[in-house]
């Protein structure tokens, strides 16, 4: 069972910047991702990254604002939020997707993850 606990979350003013992390237990790395849920609204793909971290994916509404990385060394993936809006909005969840041998590959799709993280709250003020 792998663990993944979120931190970072918090208020920031719109246009400001907040920047998460998920760390996951456990010395095995996976492809990760990020997605969010603002009240009312169904979960949103944010970002995905590969298990090597050499292949990432956005979804449209963070792309050219958003940035994701890891570092393997610590099991950890990050979520640099840059020009946040209002629409921003919502309690962001780390997920890994388990055991797989292709290393670089990413997924977009919540069912293709295995793990998820409690999940942390994003608040952009306007």
């Amino acid at each position: 069972q792998v663990q993944l606990v979120e931190s970072g979350g918090g208020l920031v003013q719109a246009g400001g910047s907040l920047s998460l992390s998920c760390a996951a237990s456990g010395r095995s790395t996976y492809a990760m991702g990020w997605f969010r849920q603002a009240p009312g609204k169904e979960r949103e793909f944010v970002a995905a990254i590969s298990r090597s971290g050499g292949s990432t994916d956005y979804g449209d509404s963070v792309k050219g604002r958003f940035t994701i990385s890891r570092d393997n060394a610590k099991n950890t993936v990050y979520l640099q939020m840059n020009s946040l809006r209002p629409e921003d909005t919502a309690v962001y969840y780390c997920a890994a997707a388990g055991p797989t041998p292709y290393s670089g590959r990413y997924y977009s799709q919540s069912g293709q993850y295995r793990y998820w993280g409690q999940g942390t709250q994003v608040t952009v003020s306007s």
